[in-house]
């Protein structure tokens, strides 16, 4: 690369940093976690408590005056609101995010089983995200203006604007009840659970516990029951992803670095895939963190439309029993992975990001 394509290159011209610089950065981002964590705390454990105490909420009408008066008092709900939230708060620093009252489970064990569940579909729709958004972003930003690019850009608007209930019932409706290719619902067969059922120290994660079995037919039975789910959870992120790649190798391909090396040559293929994509990844990564935030909410509507039993599945049950404790454990701590989340995303950005300064 040339000294003058060398000075365009915003990857090549990162400015060094100390050391010391860095680890103020990301322990003022590690700070902030604090009150951002805080607030949302507060936010939803005020507004459960807008419809009164969760024991009223989940067990009135089904028990006697006076026994409910006594659950109320038992655990501590007729007591006054702000202490009550301070003692939320030191419970939640203990680690403790309550006990649900409809089946009795602590919430932190409400999310270690079935939180293995959410992330194994998480990831299958970040990879259908990034299959579907890297390729198609490129054709767009390479023939922009023409008819491939409006095509692909109308696609993304309806990938992102669709709701995603509506996509996972579209796709049950073709793939499983017109065509009878795909199962309805589940995240395996009876079968198949029942022979993951004698895994040792079992992860959780279907596919992983499926390979340590060593058992062939069962690993393509889970990943086949996780193709429509992980399709209408992927094309939501999928189609931000693509108009982000299409923007940002638009106007790389416009930069000085580019424009030497097909002087000299290069390949358009070359100069798409490697020069203008590698830059175009920056933003991609900056905003992967708010992502998790848009992938947990929207595995709330795919698994309680394919009936996948992780987080978001369990929520809505719970929330159907106005379990509040149930839900305001299972929203808080959703809200911590996802602060964590960005401040493992900004870390990471600003340490392959040029722009960030530190």
């Amino acid at each position: 690369m040339s000294v003058d394509a060398l000075a365009a290159d915003p990857v090549a011209t990162r400015p060094a940093s100390s050391g010391g610089g860095l680890w103020r950065y990301i322990l003022i981002r590690l700070v902030l976690i604090i009150p951002t964590v805080l607030i949302l705390v507060t936010l939803v454990f005020f507004l459960m408590r807008i419809t009164g105490d969760p024991i009223t909420a989940a067990l009135g009408g089904r028990l006697p005056p006076d026994q409910l008066a006594a659950r109320v008092h038992q655990a501590g709900y007729d007591r006054p609101v702000l202490i009550q939230y301070f003692e939320y708060l030191g419970k939640i620093l203990q680690g403790d995010f309550g006990t649900t009252i409809t089946d009795g489970q602590p919430v932190t064990q409400v999310l270690l089983t079935y939180g293995s569940a959410t992330l194994e579909l998480a990831i299958y729709a970040l990879i259908v995200a990034f299959a579907v958004s890297i390729p198609l972003g490129l054709v767009a930003a390479h023939r922009r203006d023409k008819w491939q690019d409006a095509s692909l850009r109308i696609m993304a608007i309806l990938a992102y604007a669709t709701p995603i209930f509506f996509v996972g019932l579209l796709l049950k409706l073709v793939f499983s009840v017109w065509l009878g290719w795909m199962p309805v619902s589940g995240r395996a067969s009876t079968q198949t659970e029942l022979l993951m059922s004698g895994v040792n120290t079992p992860t959780g994660i279907y596919l992983l516990d499926a390979i340590r079995l060593g058992n062939g037919p069962a690993i393509g039975d889970v990943l086949w029951h996780a193709i429509l789910p992980a399709l209408a959870l992927g094309l939501l992120t999928a189609g931000i992803f693509l108009r982000l790649i299409r923007t940002n190798v638009i106007g790389t391909l416009g930069q000085q670095y580019v424009t030497s090396g097909r002087s000299r040559g290069v390949s358009e293929y070359r100069l798409v895939t490697k020069h203008a994509f590698r830059p175009a990844l920056i933003p991609i990564i900056t905003v992967m963190g708010l992502q998790i935030a848009l992938l947990l909410s929207g595995a709330i509507l795919t698994e309680t439309t394919f009936e996948w039993k992780g987080i978001g599945f369990m929520l809505s049950e719970y929330l159907k029993a106005r379990d509040f404790v149930a839900v305001q454990g299972i929203v808080v701590m959703i809200a911590v992975i996802v602060a964590v989340t960005n401040f493992i995303v900004d870390i990471v950005a600003a340490m392959i990001d040029p722009r960030v300064r530190y």
